[in-house]
């Protein structure tokens, strides 16, 4: 797992979570990412503010977010929430 600022896939992961997070924002919630994993394409973020406890949580993270990840970056093969 590399951490969130070490690699050249992490820094295009953030600017994909950039331009989602004014929608996240507007509902009161962010998302973190806390890291990348190169060998099997998971990325890890967090769930923050009003999406913490949100029931809407997942769908936002499948629907949304791994869906916007895997569109722009191929080596993004999954999403997972953290804690």
């Amino acid at each position: 797992m590399t951490a969130a600022t070490d690699s050249a896939i992490s820094r295009k992961i953030e600017e994909v979570l950039d331009q989602i997070r004014p929608a996240i924002r507007a509902d009161g919630g962010d998302v973190q990412l806390i890291g990348f994993d190169e060998e099997d394409g998971r990325v890890d973020v967090r769930m923050v503010g009003a999406c913490y406890a949100c029931p809407m949580a997942m769908a936002t993270l499948r629907a949304g977010i791994e869906q916007r990840l895997k569109m722009v970056l191929p080596e993004v093969r999954s999403v997972e929430a953290v804690e």
